[in-house]
């Protein structure tokens, strides 16, 4: 890995913060395998918005869907 500073003059203290958090990073994204699926989020989960289960439809449910009476 090559760090290079392109502007400014860091001290060795904040050169080595930057690096810990780079190598930081580096190794939390190598934690994942790729082709993994990410933890889904609160936002996405759809029954949020429900707020309770909704019911089953019964066995003659199929007969009532979207045709004219």
């Amino acid at each position: 890995m090559n760090i290079k500073v392109v502007r400014g003059n860091p001290t060795p203290e904040e050169l080595a913060a930057a690096l810990a958090v780079v190598r930081a990073r580096a190794a939390a994204a190598s934690d994942t395998p790729s082709g993994a699926e990410e933890p889904k989020d609160a936002w996405s989960d759809p029954s949020r918005i429900t707020g309770r289960r909704l019911p089953r439809p019964g066995p003659t449910a199929w007969s009532r869907t979207y045709w004219p009476s």
